[in-house]
């Protein structure tokens, strides 16, 4: 069984900061990435950042967040800078995971993440 725990959210102001974390726990093996999908009322999940190999991110979040992992701790972070309106969404952590001889995605509960104007 693999579980991913995401930090808190919260209500920030525009242009404000935010850094949520995300911790995977179980039976791992190895995993391959990690990354953030977000969702808003009436929209598609959307990703945000993931984290393997390479990095790659969303376009409407390039040059403001910045995605980061510790292997060590089978941690995945999202520093989100300069907040905006429009990044209000429940944020989902994902995981791309090894167990055994499988490989499976794992998804975090989601954490709401509210920017005011």
């Amino acid at each position: 069984q693999v579980q991913l725990v995401e930090s808190e959210g919260g209500l920030v102001q525009a242009g404000g900061s935010l850094r949520l974390s995300c911790a995977a726990s179980g039976s791992i093996f190895s995993i391959n990435f990690m990354g953030w999908y977000r969702q808003a009322p009436g929209k598609q999940r959307e990703l945000v950042a993931v984290i393997g190999s390479n990095t790659n991110y969303g376009d409407s979040v390039k040059g403001r967040f910045t995605i980061s992992r510790d292997n060590d701790k089978n941690s995945v972070y999202l520093q989100m800078n300069s907040l905006k309106p429009e990044d209000t969404a429940v944020y989902y952590c994902n995981a791309n995971i090894r167990i055994g001889i499988g490989i499976n995605s794992y998804w975090g509960q989601g954490t709401q993440v509210t920017v005011s104007s």
